[in-house]
């Protein structure tokens, strides 16, 4: 407001020196003053949106990919057909199901963690350590079953 008042009476103030080329740079530089002014405002009242956050996993879930890290990860990727030791798990949670006739998603990664030999990919040899179903607790064990459905 104090602006506001200031330019006035410097607009004024030129204006009685009678100078019609001051008035006009005048009022031009009011109306780029004026449009500053309103470009700050604008700005400082942004209320831009903060970018949505990216979705966590459930606690299961999570838990599940820890477990797979410590256990899985030195032997099997989850990306691409890319091969460590084992067959890669990409898209494992879409192809389980169709591998042994009977037997869903959960029911087949189950099985493959408790009794490695049970089914083997082809072209793969029982190289799975059978001691990883007794290392896992039950709970443990739910937790990587879920993890590795995630891995569509």
């Amino acid at each position: 407001m104090a602006v506001a008042v200031f330019m006035r009476r410097y607009w004024i103030a030129a204006a009685l020196n009678g100078s019609k080329l001051s008035v006009e740079l005048i009022l031009l530089r009011n109306r780029l003053f004026g449009l500053l002014l309103l470009a700050i405002l604008l700005a400082a009242c942004n209320s831009q949106e903060t970018a949505a956050p990216l979705p966590t996993l459930p606690p299961e879930v999570a838990a599940g990919k820890q477990l797979f890290q410590v256990h899985c990860a030195s032997c099997h990727v989850i990306e691409g057909d890319t091969v460590i030791v084992g067959p890669s798990l990409a898209r494992v949670a879409a192809n389980a199901g169709s591998r042994v006739a009977g037997l869903d998603a959960r029911q087949y990664i189950e099985l493959s963690i408790l009794q490695p030999d049970a089914f083997l990919v082809e072209g793969f040899d029982n190289l799975m350590p059978s001691t990883l179903g007794k290392q896992l607790t039950g709970e443990e064990l739910d937790q990587l079953v879920a993890y590795l459905l995630t891995l569509e």
